[in-house]
C-alpha cells in the first residue's frame, strides 16, 4: 500500500466483461468509485472484444456455459488461467476481491494461488449442481478467502447451505449519478398521439419473463409502445410473434447511457422474471431514473422492492396479474407518481459510494500493510 493510503486492488470477474450482466454492472461500477477515490482498481476478467474500460486487464475470450437455467460466458480454457497467474505476478495487489470466486476460471484461480489478502462476492441463487456434486473440494478451497460477502439472503442460503461458514450481507449498488446524468431518450415519437411507454431489458431467455410480458401486453390489450432492449435465444421466435403489432420496437443491445436515457423516458420499467434473481439491481436502476415500476414477486426483487409502496409486483409467470398491474399504474397517475416518488427516494439506499465505504473497510481490515 502507498504511504498516502492507497490501495493496489485486484477485482476479478468470471464473466466477460463485454457482454451485459448483473455481475459485470457490480464489478465495473464498484471500479470506477473506487478509482474516483485514488485507489489503484484494476478489473481483470474475459473479454470477448475491446476491454469496456481502461482500467480493464482483458484475460481472453469467453466459452459459453450453462449455468442456472442462463448462458454464462466464462473462461475455463488453460490460456486464461496462464493470464490470470502471470497478472496476478506482475500486479503485485495490495487486496485482491473476487466476484463468484468458485466459478470456473479466473476467479477460482486466483483463489487457488492466494496472491494477496482476499475477499469473496457471491451472487448466485437457486441451486447449484457443482456446489452438490463438489462440496468437499469447495469446502476446502473457500478457507482460503479472508472475508466472505454474500448479495442478499438468497444468496447466503444457497452458499451456506452446501459449503458452511460465515458470511457478510452486502447489497448490490448502482452508480446514481451516472444514471441521473442521462437526458432522457428523445426518439421515435409513436402514432397516433405519443403514448405511454413500457421498457425491458435484459437476456430473451425463458428465466428473465419476456414472453409472459409480451402476451400480457397483447392479452390486455394495452395502448403502450413496449420498447425491449438486448437480445438472447429467444429473440427470433418472440419477435416473429409481434411482427404486425407496432407497438413492440425491438433495440437490439443497448448501451448503458442509452439504457439509462430510456429509463429516464419511459413510464413503467417491466421485470417480469421467473426465477434466479439474487437482486434486483435493475429495479434500483429504473427506480433512481425516476421510472415506475412492475415486477415478479421474486425474493430477489423484494430485497429492493416493496409491493404498493415504490413497485407493483406480481406472482411469477401469471400473465393477467402482469397486465392488470400495467394496466393500472398506465391509467392511474397518481399511483404512478407515488410509486415512482417513493422509488426514487428508495435508490438512494443503494449508492455505489456507501457500498465502496463498506469494501473499502474490509480491505484495510485484512490488508496486512494497513494495520
Amino acid at each position: 500500500m502507498s504511504p498516502e493510503g492507497r490501495l493496489r486492488i485486484g477485482i476479478v470477474c468470471p464473466y466477460s466483461l463485454t457482454v451485459p450482466g448483473g455481475v459485470q454492472a457490480q464489478v465495473l461500477g464498484l471500479a470506477r468509485e473506487l478509482r474516483h477515490r485514488g485507489h489503484e482498481a484494476r478489473v481483470l476478467g474475459p473479454c470477448d472484444g475491446p476491454p469496456p474500460e481502461p482500467f480493464v486487464t482483458p484475460l481472453g475470450d469467453s466459452l459459453p456455459l450453462s449455468a442456472n437455467g442462463s448462458i454464462a460466458p466464462l473462461a475455463p480454457d488453460p490460456s486464461a488461467v496462464f493470464r490470470t497467474l502471470r497478472v496476478l505476478a506482475d500486479e503485485e495487489f495490495d487486496v485482491i476481491h473476487l466476484h463468484e470466486p468458485l466459478a470456473p476460471g479466473p476467479t477460482a484461480t486466483a483463489l487457488m494461488v492466494h496472491a494477496a489478502p482476499t475477499v469473496a462476492t457471491f451472487h448466485a441463487v437457486g441451486t447449484s449442481a457443482s456446489y452438490r456434486l463438489l462440496r468437499g473440494a469447495l469446502t476446502r478451497l473457500i478457507l482460503r478467502i479472508d472475508c466472505k460477502v454474500v448479495v442478499s439472503k438468497d444468496a447466503l442460503a444457497l452458499v451456506q447451505s452446501h459449503l458452511g461458514g460465515e458470511y457478510e450481507v452486502l447489497f448490490n449498488a448502482v452508480e446514481l449519478d451516472a444514471i441521473r446524468s442521462v437526458a432522457p431518450w428523445h426518439g421515435e415519437v409513436s402514432e397516433p398521439a405519443q403514448r405511454p411507454t413500457i421498457f425491458f431489458c435484459g437476456r430473451h431467455e425463458e428465466r428473465k419473463g419476456l414472453r409472459v410480458l409480451v402476451e400480457a401486453v397483447r392479452e390486455a390489450d394495452l395502448q403502450a409502445d413496449v420498447w425491449i432492449g438486448s437480445d438472447g435465444p429467444d429473440t427470433a421466435e418472440l419477435r416473429a410473434l409481434t411482427t404486425s403489432d407496432e407497438r413492440f420496437q425491438w433495440l437490439g443491445r443497448v448501451t448503458d447511457d442509452e439504457k439509462f436515457a430510456r429509463l429516464r423516458a419511459a413510464d413503467v420499467f417491466c421485470a417480469p422474471s421467473l426465477r434466479g434473481e439474487s437482486f434486483g439491481v435493475v429495479l434500483i436502476e429504473a427506480m433512481a431514473a425516476g421510472t415506475t415500476v412492475v415486477a415478479s414477486s421474486l425474493d430477489g426483487y423484494r430485497n429492493v422492492a416493496t409491493s404498493g409502496v415504490d413497485a407493483l409486483l406480481v406472482e411469477p409467470g401469471d400473465v393477467d396479474a402482469l397486465g392488470e398491474a400495467l394496466a393500472k399504474v398506465l391509467g392511474d397517475r397518481d399511483l404512478s407518481n407515488r410509486l415512482r416518488t417513493a422509488g426514487y427516494a428508495r435508490a438512494e439506499e443503494f449508492a455505489m459510494t456507501s457500498l465502496a465505504d463498506r469494501y473499502l473497510d474490509i480491505y484495510r481490515s485484512i490488508c496486512p500493510s494497513s494495520n
